[in-house]
C-alpha cells in the first residue's frame, strides 16, 4: 500500500470557524488598563488591549504584540487568566482568551486612534461602563485579577 493511499479526499470541513482573540489584563499599582473603543466592533464600549490571534503565533506572543501595537507598552509575566465565548448582536461569534500580565515599561499612548479613543488605569472594582461584550462576560463570571 502506498503511504497516504487511504486519505479521504472528500473530507468535509466547516466553511466557517470560530475565531479566537486575545485580551490582555495589564496590572500596575492595583489597577488595570482599559480603553474606550471607537471601531464599529464594540463602538463606545470599554475593553482591554487585544485582537485576533495570528496563525502560527502563541497566545503569549499575541498578547505582547497587541499590547505594543495598541498602547506602546511592554508587558512581562504573561500568564493564562480565563476565556469567554461571545455571541455578538452583529452575528459574530468569538472565543476570547484573556491573559494576565504585569506592566513592564513605557508610557500609554493611543497607537490606533481609529480604534481607541482613550486609555485609562482603573480599579477593577470601578470599571467604566458599558463594557465590551467579552469583558462584560469576564466580569459576570466573577473573575478578578487581584484574587
Amino acid at each position: 500500500m502506498v503511504k497516504g493511499e487511504n486519505f479521504k479526499k472528500d473530507v468535509i470541513m466547516p466553511n466557517e470557524r470560530v475565531p479566537a482573540g486575545v485580551a490582555v489584563i495589564i496590572v500596575r499599582d492595583q489597577k488595570v488598563l482599559i480603553g474606550k473603543r471607537k471601531g464599529n466592533h464594540g463602538f463606545d464600549t470599554w475593553g482591554l488591549p487585544g485582537g485576533a490571534l495570528e496563525k502560527g503565533g502563541t497566545v503569549e506572543e499575541g498578547s505582547r504584540r497587541e499590547t505594543r501595537e495598541e498602547t506602546g507598552l511592554e508587558i512581562a509575566n504573561v500568564r493564562r487568566a480565563s476565556y469567554t465565548e461571545d455571541f455578538f448582536d452583529n452575528g459574530q461569534h468569538w472565543i476570547t482568551i484573556f491573559t494576565l500580565a504585569d506592566y513592564a515599561s513605557g508610557e500609554v499612548r493611543i497607537m490606533e486612534p481609529d480604534k481607541c479613543e482613550r486609555w485609562e488605569w482603573v480599579s477593577w472594582d470601578a470599571l467604566p461602563q458599558p463594557l465590551f461584550l467579552p469583558m462584560q462576560h469576564l466580569v459576570e463570571s466573577g473573575y478578578n485579577p487581584f484574587r
